[in-house]
């Protein structure tokens, strides 16, 4: 299936959920500094084992990082 990851399409198989899409993208399993949002809905941490992508769905990521 198709999803559509901050503004670029990524192929998924199909029952993915956020967290395993976060493994892909290799984010940090811990969710520390890392916000999901599904089609513009937030999806809460707790919910991202729980919560799949389906095909066409617009996932926005935001990880923070520090710097100087």
């Amino acid at each position: 299936m198709t999803v559509v990851v901050n503004g670029v399409p990524k192929e998924l198989a199909d029952g993915t959920t956020v967290a395993e899409l976060l493994a892909v993208l290799e984010l940090p399993s811990s969710g520390r500094g890392v916000a999901v949002a599904r089609n513009g809905d937030v999806v809460l941490r707790s919910d991202w084992d729980g919560t799949r992508v389906a095909g066409g769905d617009r996932i926005e990521i935001l990880h923070a990082v520090q710097g100087g």
